[in-house]
């Protein structure tokens, strides 16, 4: 037995030495590349002072390596990885023939820490979660959604048997019974508060098939859309995700046919989940959007915003004009809301309050105390910021400056709270507790109407 203590760089070249000249003659026919990795992987014992042990007999030569457990984890972890990088890399590129018949790090699953306890998922499923992200990531999401993203034109009629008009924008099949999310000013005419939908519109699939389509639903206020098509072959359907689980940072796609230029694909960043129509100098009805990176121009409208699973989590709707990189869509979440509305009742009913609302948090409620010694003790909550003459609110007997606490039984911090539990309840009692100065407590009743949909 030879032992070598890996802590001066003298005793790992006499290691070495002595290694070779314990090799049977039949292992000494070594290829050059099968040697440097046998030395760079006795370097990572010897540089972290480890133990490596060899033993020789006449018919066989083993070899350890004890490492010191600091270093364990992170000489362990590049071994996982490579285990699931086959799934990953191309058969080019074997991940264990680079170790010969020197297995010193043993790739088996008995000798790796189970995906529970190291945190590594199993597979390449899922690549991005996995750490292996790889070149084909986006091409994979892409082809996902591809075949389900159309061109919608202006109906101009069939010509030689295929339908042609001017593109307008873009849509993504939903349903297998032909139901088609797009953006409503796409299919929509809108001239001061009179808006008419332009009925049938020219549909055309990846594929190069064209169908005619009918609008069926439009919400301006939303932007969103449902065109019909019907066919008689299969349809491809998008896989519909969450906006919900999308964070700043993280990879989307643009799937579209920008400019009539059908099968267009850009990626970039998610870069904020929650702009707010107010902070793009949009009136109206409160509305969020997701702000991506994405390049898209006109006729990306209506066309899906993709995660790296191939999954839409946006409509595309609009970017800004005079800058780069700064492109919004519609959640996915709250087109789901819509969709619903249009299979409830055909349109979207939306409650009117009459309130315009601020949500607080820390920093803002200690700058409010600083101005106003009586303000309530609260942490977070929905404050009052002004009340619409003769509404709902204004009859309830709300005063600016309420801090809502809790609506209709459920405590609420934000805004989004209380829009999502007013829902779609038109003429029914809700009853508001609301803080106002000194910590004073006040039940309000209040009367949800419809809002005026030509507002």
């Amino acid at each position: 037995m030879i032992q070598f203590q890996g802590v001066l760089a003298g005793f790992f070249s006499n290691f070495l030495f002595e290694f070779w000249n314990h090799l049977p003659a039949s292992m000494k026919r070594l290829s050059a590349s099968n040697f440097n990795s046998l030395t760079r992987i006795v370097s990572i014992a010897a540089g972290g002072s480890g133990l490596s042990y060899l033993y020789s007999s006449d018919n066989e030569v083993s070899i350890g390596v004890s490492v010191p457990v600091p270093w364990r984890e992170s000489i362990s972890l590049p071994w996982k990885i490579a285990e699931r990088m086959p799934n990953c890399l191309s058969s080019s590129s074997p991940v264990n023939s680079e170790l010969g018949p020197f297995q010193l790090f043993s790739l088996s699953a008995g000798s790796i820490p189970s995906s529970e306890s190291s945190g590594v998922s199993d597979g390449c499923h899922n690549e991005h979660s996995c750490g292996c992200f790889g070149r084909d990531t986006f091409a994979k999401a892409a082809a996902k959604v591809g075949p389900a993203v159309v061109n919608i034109s202006l109906h101009q009629g069939m010509y030689g048997g295929v339908f042609g008009g001017k593109s307008i924008g873009s849509g993504t099949i939903i349903d297998k019974d032909g139901t088609i999310l797009t953006c409503a000013h796409a299919v929509v005419n809108v001239q001061g508060r009179s808006i008419s939908s332009k009925g049938k519109v020219d549909v055309t699939l990846q594929d190069g098939r064209t169908f005619e389509g009918t609008v069926l639903n439009a919400d301006i206020h939303s932007d969103i859309a449902i065109v019909k098509i019907d066919s008689k072959t299969p349809l491809p359907t998008a896989k519909i995700g969450s906006s919900s689980r999308l964070q700043p940072g993280d990879w989307v796609l643009a799937v579209g046919c920008p400019l009539s230029l059908q099968n267009t694909v850009t990626a970039g960043i998610v870069s904020s989940i929650d702009r707010k129509s107010s902070d793009l100098g949009l009136g109206g009805i409160r509305r969020e959007y997701l702000q991506t990176d994405c390049a898209i121009n006109p006729g990306n409208s209506g066309g899906p915003l993709v995660n790296v699973d191939g999954e839409v989590v946006g409509m595309n709707i609009m970017k800004v004009l005079d800058a780069d990189g700064l492109s919004f869509a519609v959640p996915i979440d709250s087109v789901n809301k819509i969709i619903e509305h249009f299979k409830k009742s055909g349109r979207v009913v939306r409650p009117w309050l009459g309130l315009k609302m601020l949500e607080l948090n820390d920093m803002v409620v200690a700058q409010l105390k600083e101005r106003d010694a009586a303000f309530p003790d609260v942490n977070k909550g929905v404050l009052v910021v002004m009340i619409t003459p003769g509404s709902p609110a204004d009859r309830a007997g709300f005063h600016p400056g309420d801090i809502v606490v809790e609506f209709d039984g459920k405590s609420v911090e934000s805004v989004k709270q209380v829009v999502d539990i007013l829902g779609d309840k038109l003429g029914e009692p809700l009853k508001v507790v609301v803080k106002r100065a000194k910590n004073n407590l006040v039940t309000l009743t209040v009367i949800p109407e419809e809002s005026n949909p030509d507002i």
